[in-house]
């Protein structure tokens, strides 16, 4: 079928075969010969890494952090995997506790691959002095949260090509299926035509999503560090979530292309704007009483400004794409994180929406295009269909302002926590076959290049102070 040749995109245990470095090989994929080194996981996607164990990863972790209640969350989230009812983990870990973390680490190298989840305002300096010395780093976004850390990252990928080590990032959108499926659908001409250009005005690919800083993971409340709510060490919206939208735009519309930041793409506009959060949300959120001293300079009448929101105007190879992030302090009852996602090709559109009319649930939707009747239209998406149903539990159904829903079987949808071990799996792959996408090393630059300067251009329209 014309499908198979992409949904094979997909299977984690294959590699696209695109050699980056050459160095000998270090891993083969024997059990336990991956051994995970820790550094301050402030963040509870480093928790997620390890919520599933994976033949490579040696069950021994070294962790080396500061003291406090960010280690102890990342502990406690360890210890709940390990004594769940269903496919418990068994890790064991060797935590070092002090404020000379990061040097023990480097002196120690008592492991082989850095997994860095924290504060993000050091995370730049980690990474660089980590493949540096040899090390190879998983990274959650973001890598680089203004101009001086993305110089350094551009350092980084320079290094780690040199030392052969594998610098990579926690990109989990590519693994939702509902995004797979977008992807797949946009490779078919005959039903998606080709991506339009669009306009600053009216884009070819427009991205939303909102999210809050009180929410569940793993099924607790979660606590957000103090500092989550200092832009200086978080970074704004716009170089934060912002990752995995321009990620995606990159990976749907230009499948395995390697895009160049300083020929391919123009950053247009971009605004920025802050939540207001209440000393009493703050408390709840971080089990903190009070504003810190760094925080007090975004504090108005006992209010906490964050700058958390921001929209980016860009262009890619000419395609006009608009990227749009929201922080709200807490979901609706019943809701939780939104996205949304529009498409346009000449004879189809395709959008992922997730509203109150789906249900705060994301769907897959598809459109006529202008370069497409409605004869051909509904042909081409039955025919793609009826042959992509043969491979994957969808259907069809007519929905509502002309579109029609690809409804997916609940048993694709993992959940987004899932991701991360696929992620890791996927990295796990590319340690032992030393090959990874040759577009993958200069699409992340792009990225962070597109974040990094529409932080500064909202800065000049809009200063914070």
């Amino acid at each position: 079928m014309k499908y198979i040749k992409y949904l094979f995109c997909f299977l984690p245990v294959l590699m696209i075969a695109c050699s980056m470095q050459t160095g000998k090989k270090k891993f083969n994929g024997s059990e336990g010969e991956v051994r995970l080194i820790i550094v301050a996981p402030g963040h509870f996607h480093a928790a997620l890494v390890q919520k599933s164990m994976l033949k490579p990863l040696n069950y021994n972790v070294q962790v080396y952090a500061p003291e406090g209640p960010e280690l102890d969350n990342y502990l406690g989230l360890i210890e709940s995997y390990n004594t769940r009812e269903h496919n418990p983990t068994y890790w064991n870990l060797n935590v070092y506790k002090g404020n000379d973390f990061f040097q023990k680490m480097l002196s120690d190298k008592n492991g082989n691959v850095v997994v860095l989840a924290g504060n993000n305002q050091l995370k730049t300096d980690y990474i660089l002095e980590s493949v540096e010395s040899g090390l190879n780093v998983l990274a959650d976004k973001p890598m680089a949260i203004d101009k001086a850390s993305f110089e350094q990252l551009k350092n980084a990928f320079v290094l780690s090509a040199k030392n052969d080590v594998l610098l990579y990032d926690i990109m989990t959108e590519r693994y939702s299926f509902i995004n797979i499926l977008n992807r797949v659908l946009m490779q078919d001409k005959e039903l998606f035509g080709t991506l339009t250009k669009g306009t600053p005005e009216n884009p070819a690919v427009e991205m939303e999503s909102v999210h809050h800083f009180y929410k569940i993971v793993s099924g607790n409340p979660l606590t957000r560090p103090a500092w989550y709510y200092d832009v200086e060490q978080q970074g704004e919206g716009i170089v934060d979530v912002t990752t995995h939208l321009i990620d995606i735009v990159n990976w749907k519309c230009f499948p395995e292309v390697a895009l160049d930041y300083k020929k391919d793409v123009k950053v247009v506009d971009a605004s920025h704007w802050p939540t207001p959060i209440s000393a009493e949300q703050f408390r709840l959120s971080t089990k903190v009483e009070g504003y810190p001293d760094y925080l007090k300079k975004y504090v108005k009448d006992s209010v906490l400004n964050v700058y958390a929101n921001g929209t980016i105007n860009y262009q890619v190879k000419d395609v006009n794409v608009s990227i749009k992030v929201i922080w709200d302090y807490q979901a609706p009852e019943g809701t939780g994180d939104t996205h949304r996602t529009v498409i346009k090709g000449t004879k189809a559109e395709l959008l992922v929406l997730q509203g109150e009319k789906q249900g705060y649930k994301s769907k897959l939707y598809v459109k006529k295009g202008e370069q497409s009747t409605e004869a051909d239209f509904r042909k081409n998406i039955e025919r793609a269909i009826n042959e992509l149903k043969n491979i994957y539990p969808i259907s069809l159904k007519e929905a509502y302002d002309g579109m029609l829903e690809i409804e997916i079987s609940p048993s694709m949808d993992d959940g987004h926590e899932a991701h991360f071990s696929k992620v890791a799996e996927k990295y796990l792959n590319f340690l032992v076959s030393r090959e990874m996408p040759d577009w993958e090393v200069p699409n992340m630059l792009v990225k962070y290049y597109i974040t990094t300067t529409a932080l500064e251009m909202a800065k000049e329209k809009q200063p914070i102070f």
